[in-house]
C-alpha cells in the first residue's frame, strides 16, 4: 500500500538558534536558521537514519512556508507530499534563546493561529494512516479544537494497529492548564499502542510522577508499551509482556537542550522498525539524544547510525 515506513503528523516552524549562547535575547545579534516541531524533527531523526518518512503538517502560503518544504525535501529526506498550505496563516517562527544553553527558552510567534492547526483529514492519505508500519502524534494535538477532531478521525482510521504511537509532549503554552492538557488526553490513551513521556508529562497523562506506577497505568490502557524517561536516572521502558528494563544516561557536555528528545523518537523508531529488543531500542534512544544535546542544532544535528554506533562503542564498548 505505501513505502513510508514512519509518518507523524503535528506542529512545524522555522526554528532561529540565537548564536550569543549564554546570552539573553537583548544581546543576541544572530540567528541561525532551521526548521523545527516536534514532529517535524522525529521524522529528520528518522529520515537521517535510512528510513521513509513523512510529516503531516500545513504551512503558510509565504517564502517560509516553501523554505520548510524545500529543507524538508532536499536538506533532511522527509517526504513532503501531506504538507498542505494555508491561504491565510503565516508560516510560524520559533526564536530560541540559549540562556542558559541546557535549558533554552523557545519564543513562538503562531498568532492568531499556527496553520498547523488546521490540518484536516483530507490532508493526508487515508490508506498511508492505515497502513505505515508507525505513526506517531504528539499529544498537544489535543490542544486545539479543530487539531484534536482532525487526529482523533485519523486515530478511528488507524484503528490502533501497531505502531501508533502517542507522544506525551507536555507544552504549557498550548493548554489553558494542566486540568485542561488532562482531560484532553487521558481519554484517547486508548487510540494507541505505544506512549512515550516524561514525568511532567506522565503526571498530565496518568496522574502520577511515580514512573513505574504510571508505565502501570499506561499499560492498564492496554497499551503494548510505555516508555518513561527518566531524566538523570536514564530510560525506562516496559512492555505487556512483562518486561520492564532501564538503561542509564549517557552523559554529555550540553550545548543545547533542545532537540534531544525528538533524537530520542526518530532513534526509537529505527529500533522499532528493525525489530530489536526493548532494551536495545532505549540503549540506541538513549545514545541519539547524548549526541544532539552536544550540539546546537536540532534538525540539522540529528545523528547518523554511524553517530550513535560510534557513542555507543566508546561508551559501552559493543
Amino acid at each position: 500500500m505505501t513505502e513510508l515506513e514512519l509518518l507523524t503528523i503535528g506542529r512545524v516552524s522555522v526554528d532561529l538558534y540565537a548564536l550569543q549562547v549564554g546570552e539573553p535575547m537583548r544581546n543576541v545579534t544572530t540567528f541561525q536558521k532551521s526548521v523545527g516541531g516536534t514532529a517535524t524533527n522525529v521524522a529528520v531523526a528518522a529520515a537521517r537514519l535510512g528510513h521513509k518518512v513523512a510529516l503531516a503538517t500545513k504551512v503558510g502560503d509565504d517564502q517560509f512556508g516553501d523554505y520548510i518544504r524545500h529543507a524538508l525535501e532536499h536538506t533532511f529526506g522527509v517526504d513532503n507530499r501531506f504538507i498542505a498550505t494555508d491561504p491565510d496563516l503565516q508560516t510560524p517562527l520559533a526564536f530560541a534563546e540559549l540562556d542558559p544553553p541546557e535549558d533554552p527558552s523557545i519564543i513562538f510567534y503562531r498568532s492568531p493561529r499556527a496553520p498547523d492547526q488546521n490540518i484536516d483529514p483530507g490532508d493526508v492519505d487515508a490508506d498511508v494512516v492505515r497502513e505505515v508500519p508507525i505513526f506517531w502524534l504528539p499529544a498537544s494535538r489535543f490542544s486545539d479544537e479543530r487539531s484534536s477532531a482532525t487526529v482523533t478521525e485519523l486515530l478511528e482510521i488507524r484503528g490502533r494497529k501497531s505502531h501508533t504511537v502517542l507522544d506525551l509532549d507536555w507544552r504549557p503554552m498550548f493548554w489553558d492548564s494542566p486540568e485542561q492538557a488532562s482531560e484532553a488526553i487521558r481519554p484517547m490513551l486508548d487510540r494507541f499502542t505505544i506512549a512515550i513521556g516524561n514525568k511532567d508529562e506522565c503526571e498530565i497523562a496518568v496522574g502520577t510522577r511515580d514512573m513505574n506506577l504510571a508505565a502501570d497505568r499506561l499499560l492498564e490502557a492496554g497499551l503494548e508499551m510505555a516508555v518513561m524517561k527518566l531524566g538523570a536516572d536514564g530510560v525506562m521502558i516496559a512492555t505487556a509482556d512483562g518486561t520492564r528494563v532501564s538503561v542509564p544516561p549517557y552523559w554529555v557536555d550540553v550545548v543545547c537542550g533542545l532537540g534531544s528528545g525528538d533524537a530520542f523518537g526518530g532513534a526509537f523508531c529505527h529500533g522499532l522498525l528493525s525489530g530489536w529488543d526493548p532494551e536495545t531500542i532505549i540503549k540506541w534512544g538513549n545514545a541519539a539524544g547524548a549526541i544532539v544535546a552536544g550540539r546546537l542544532m536540532c534538525a540539522d544535528d540529528m545523528p547518523t547510525i554511524q553517530d550513535i554506533e560510534t557513542l555507543l562503542e566508546e561508551r559501552d564498548g559493543t
